[in-house]
């Protein structure tokens, strides 16, 4: 009887084993089906000009897998039928300053963990993978945030910075140098690099090269007569330094006059275009024959005067108090701004010569840097103007994904194509044919992972 009792505990033990074992087995499938992922039947934009009408895009791990143009249907892998949507390559902004711009307010006391986060996490929300931060960022700061990022402790937007450099105290705008300064006094770290001497330029860029900093970026600009401008044996030895060692020199220059001068000393890109008068075909020339990027910017300027607090796509995840400012009860503010004919043919002239001349354009935005410029959203509307002055959507499309991962550096970003980062937005409708559709997000995925864009609506706009 005893022997009998043994071994019926044993077999209801060996019974209960096998029971945990396979109920560990189906986690394990569960969780491995959430990580693999085919969306189907979707129009594909890769993000370097080609296209599949209808076709199957797998990602694993973080990784695409396979784009095909026929259905794909791994084992365990979740299937998202994508019937007439479109799936784009997530964007990058080529442009910004993170941190200043709160939810509330702009300025240096918002600048933390927190609110870089936050910034971090509107850009995803927005379908945005990466966001380079120029010039205006404690290292250690945000180092720590994509850090956490990258740990998975939060999802947002991969997060680049350079080395901000210029006359000693100047660079960034009267307003913004204030407070960029008071953001290098609270964290105890470098942010602006004064340069003085060529000599004294060069050991300014080992410094940040020695701090891991991969970019360098350089104001040649003397803000009207407020501050002075960089001298050009002094940019030509920062360009010098930072070519020895590897690093990547972005430029705000004042005029389309200062670019031969530091395209001549190898600069290998340009914040803001200042395409318009002044700028010819003789400079875009030279700026394609040199290989170096040119970040039109014109958002900046122009959607300061309208109405954006009424724009929908962007007072979903803003409370009514914080867009009081951006509606039309700010009598600065207009919904339908009209535009000079005379300029409007003027920028788009100087915008052929850059295209006509081969010139990669990048999607930059300068969000943050002032106030009321906010992240993401203005992304997508200066690929609006960019299409407005003579590109096609499709050029945009490039210019805010493959073009901006190539000079950044971000060699699996921008495209969606086996080995890549899995960042893919699925669009409700099609960007081809307007522009503006890239505000029709479904749903982001960043590494693979869904954005939860509801939850972080809720979280903004309780």
């Amino acid at each position: 009887m005893v022997n009998k009792l043994r071994y019926f505990y044993k077999y209801l033990f060996l019974c209960l084993g096998l029971f945990v074992f396979n109920l560990t087995l189906l986690h394990a499938q569960q969780t491995e089906a959430q990580d693999s992922i085919v969306i189907q039947n979707a129009r594909i934009i890769i993000g370097d000009g080609t296209i599949i009408e209808s076709g199957s895009l797998h990602f694993e791990n973080g990784e695409i897998i396979q784009v095909s143009v026929t259905e794909l249907q791994p084992l365990g892998a979740l299937v998202l039928d994508a019937a007439g949507k479109t799936i784009i390559p997530a964007l990058i902004d080529g442009h910004s300053h993170l941190g200043y711009q709160g939810r509330e307010d702009w300025g240096s006391h918002n600048y933390g963990p927190e609110n870089l986060i936050d910034n971090l996490e509107q850009y995803a929300y927005y379908g945005f993978s990466a966001v380079f931060s120029a010039g205006s960022d404690a290292p250690g700061a945000v180092e720590a945030v994509e850090a956490s990022r990258q740990s998975g402790e939060f999802f947002g937007a991969r997060l680049l910075y350079a080395a901000g450099m210029a006359p000693p105290g100047e660079g960034p705008n009267n307003q913004f140098l204030t407070h960029a300064l008071a953001v290098e006094e609270t964290f105890g770290e470098t942010i602006l690099y004064g340069l003085e001497t060529p000599n004294q330029a060069r050991k300014q860029v080992q410094a940040a090269a020695t701090k891991g900093i991969s970019f360098i970026k350089i104001w040649v600009d003397d803000r009207g007569g407020s501050q002075s401008k960089l001298e050009p044996e002094i940019y030509r030895a920062v360009i010098d330094e930072a070519n020895n060692l590897g690093l990547k020199v972005f430029v705000h220059q004042q005029f389309a006059s200062d670019m031969p001068g530091l395209l001549n000393a190898g600069a290998h890109g340009f914040l803001h275009g200042r395409i318009g008068s002044g700028f010819d075909i003789e400079v875009a020339n030279q700026v394609g024959l040199s290989g170096a990027f040119v970040v039109p910017n014109w958002g900046l300027a122009e959607l300061r005067q309208e109405a954006i607090g009424e724009d929908r796509f962007l007072n979903d995840i803003f409370d009514v108090e914080a867009m009081k400012g951006l509606t039309t009860e700010n009598s600065q503010r207009l919904l339908n701004v009209q535009r000079l004919e005379s300029v409007e043919s003027e920028l788009r002239e100087s915008f052929s010569f850059l295209l006509q001349a081969g010139v990669d354009i990048v999607l930059g935005t300068d969000a943050g840097a002032v106030p009321d410029h906010p992240f993401g959203y203005t992304g997508h509307r200066e690929l609006e103007i960019y299409v407005r002055l003579g590109m096609t959507p499709m050029q945009a499309i490039i210019a805010a994904t493959s073009s901006a991962a190539k000079h950044l550096g971000l060699e699996d970003y921008g495209q969606l194509k086996p080995g890549f980062s899995a960042d893919v937005v699925i669009l409700n409708q099609n960007p081809l044919e307007d522009i503006r559709n890239t505000r029709a997000i479904e749903k982001v995925f960043l590494r693979g992972e869904e954005i939860d864009r509801a939850a972080l609506r809720r979280k903004w706009q309780p």
